[in-house]
């Protein structure tokens, strides 16, 4: 990076929880959402007693979060599996295009782990595999899977070594209603990593065409007591979401509903309800060492209507059977908080970033950054960050209004009410250069809270930007100032500390230049559901974090 270029410094990033949901619970309960915040599309696999679980990042980089647990509650950072460049080309992708839906699975046959997704507006469907998934540096390059398509991948292992993927796709001819896709499966060699033979569709439509359901998709197969399963989401990722189940006694089909889907939903859940989960769906089903079933699935935590900042979050439930198929939820039945924890050994203490309240601080002393923080889309060139006992950005002409890869580091909000803080040693060379804290569910949907000039002067400076779904295609971003506060002369070279608070909608702002506790309000209960994914559209969280830029006019 050019040495003429202005840096911030950050000595410490503190977020703490503190939502009203997790409150008490006994020794043997477990807090749902067992991964909180933008945790999206789980899959879930197993080796003998430990279990690995991935979830969607769509053009945050480093891409795949993997996450590795003995008890299924409990649940430790592996780090990314797509984590560096020639893995993940990210270059100018919309945040909500990237990586969609990874599966992953494990071949016993071959001794080996997958993954397969999708990187939408990218290379497409494709695979990478390790024979080491607690080492993330072992993944292997991508290997494309040219002839499938759609999104949504999943691949089954047999008995006998067979290998199949499961996606969804467009039906065979014309779609005959909005949202009509299909399941499809492909025979897949796992000696030669390709697919071979015809492609042949299991699920047209979804489990009752008569009611022209919309967008089957994230399929997985099981071979459970000699039967096949094939299970699906159906209804769309909103408020409609649920999860099917069919069965099958060959796994190219045919293949027959279960006579009481969805097997999971919450689109007919009492209203009101207490700590409301809502969209649950695109689920996962995994067998322990002791032969009980769990899955884990999405789901998203409104504090008003639909609208929710913190994503969609990971959910776990014991599954249930019912004339041989398995039901995750009972019809009707909300979502539960505290649920009994799985007959497993405790693995506490293994917890890195999971559920219910808690404090991270990083003080950024390590050699490297911890897990939580990933930029958007694959970086170039020289890193525009550093470790020095402190975490220093240096200001480049990449805008998080763009897609670009700016310099900022985002960690989820994991929490309707929360905190974050750091502080900070930065002086802006002009009006055009600003660090502090970001705010950050897309490019036209985000908060900047950092030291800049304004009218000549250095303040602290408030700017929300907005652009609803709704106007999406015919409107223009709303990018506000809100407010300021001018740094006094004699503390303009002085480190200084901000802090946001989250309450559900509304999040306030604050500055210190003492550690004494003082914080001086710099805009309160600022109305931030532009943030939430009801307004702002997409598939994402909120994520917050330090920046460093210059400004777009």
């Amino acid at each position: 990076m050019d040495q003429q270029h202005n840096s911030a410094a950050f000595s410490y990033f503190e977020y703490a929880g503190m939502d009203a949901r997790f409150g008490e619970k006994s020794l043997d309960e477990y807090f749902n959402p067992i991964l909180s915040g933008f945790y999206p599309d789980p899959s879930i696999c197993r080796k003998g007693n430990d279990f690995f679980l991935t979830l969607s990042s769509f053009s945050y980089y480093p891409g795949v979060p993997i996450f590795h647990s003995k008890d299924l509650i409990h649940w430790k950072s592996l780090g990314h599996v797509l984590n560096r460049p020639s893995q993940l080309n990210l270059d100018g992708i919309r945040l909500n295009g990237g990586v969609y839906a990874p599966a992953i699975a494990y071949n016993p046959h071959n001794d080996t782990f997958y993954l397969i997704t999708t990187c939408v507006d990218g290379i497409g469907t494709f695979i990478v595999k390790t024979k080491d998934p607690f080492e993330e540096r072992r993944w292997t390059d991508p290997i494309p899977l040219p002839h499938v398509g759609g999104i949504d991948p999943s691949l089954f292992f047999d008995d006998d070594g067979a290998a199949y993927i499961v996606h969804n796709d467009e039906p065979e001819g014309t779609p005959e209603w909005a949202g009509h896709r299909a399941v499809w499966i492909h025979a897949f060699d796992a000696a030669t990593d390709t697919t071979f033979g015809e492609r042949k569709a299991i699920l047209d439509g979804g489990v009752d065409r008569s009611k022209k359901p919309v967008w089957i998709e994230g399929p997985h197969l099981y071979k459970i007591r000699g039967s096949y399963f094939l299970m699906a989401a159906e209804g769309g990722t909103s408020v409609n979401h649920s999860e099917v189940i069919l069965r099958a006694d060959a796994v190219n089909g045919p293949y027959t509903p279960f006579g009481r889907n969805p097997i999971l939903t919450q689109r007919d859940a009492p209203e009101p309800r207490a700590d409301r989960v809502t969209s649950v769906g695109h689920a996962d089903l995994i067998e322990t060492p002791e032969g009980e079933w769990y899955a884990v699935f999405l789901g998203c935590r409104p504090y008003e209507g639909n609208f929710y900042n913190t994503g969609r979050e990971t959910f776990l439930l014991p599954v249930m059977w019912q004339d041989g198929f398995p039901v995750i939820l009972e019809r009707g039945t909300p979502v539960p908080v505290r649920v009994k924890k799985p007959r497993l050994p405790d693995a506490a203490g293994a917890h890195d970033m999971g559920s219910g309240n808690f404090l991270r601080r990083d003080d950024f002393s390590a050699k490297r950054l911890g897990s939580e923080w990933v930029m958007l889309r694959t970086p170039r060139g020289e890193p525009w960050f550093r470790l020095d006992n402190k975490l220093v950005l240096t200001v480049t002409d990449a805008s998080i209004y763009d897609a670009g890869n700016p310099a900022f580091l985002g960690r989820r909000q994991q929490h309707t009410c929360f905190e974050a803080e750091t502080e900070m040693v930065y002086t802006p060379k002009d009006r055009n250069e600003i660090a502090g804290i970001v705010c950050y569910q897309n490019e036209a949907n985000n908060v900047v809270f950092g030291k800049t000039f304004h009218e000549g002067k250095l303040a602290v400076t408030l700017t929300r930007a907005a652009l609803p779904r709704s106007d999406r295609r015919t409107g223009t971003q709303e990018k506000k100032p809100v407010a300021f506060e001018t740094v006094p002369p004699e503390l303009e070279n002085a480190p200084v500390r901000l802090k946001v608070r989250g309450d559900r909608a509304l999040y306030s702002f604050y500055l210190s230049f003492d550690r004494n506790g003082h914080w001086l309000p710099v805009a309160e209960n600022l109305d931030c559901r532009n943030l939430s994914t009801e307004s702002a559209g997409g598939f994402v969280g909120v994520m917050i974090g330090p920046y460093a830029g210059r400004q777009r006019t």
